[in-house]
């Protein structure tokens, strides 16, 4: 067995795991999850921001207090 032959079995093992990750990504169980995943960037628009109060309290209590080292 020659170095042509292995590379030839390794082109033909990437091209079978090439075509069953097509059938993977198109078929039709996946299509929902699919939807759903590109739909996430939207989901959140309604919900405020949560913010970190305790940080900002230290900040302005340091201030406060006269601390320069900050």
């Amino acid at each position: 067995m020659d170095i042509g032959t292995v590379r030839g079995i390794i082109t033909g093992l990437l091209i079978i795991a090439f075509a069953g990750l097509v059938w993977w990504a198109y078929s039709k169980r996946r299509k929902r999850d699919f939807d759903e995943a590109a739909n996430l960037p939207f989901a959140d628009e309604d919900e405020q921001p949560n913010r970190d109060t305790h940080a900002s309290r230290e900040a302005d209590s340091r201030h406060d207090k006269g601390d320069r080292n900050t």
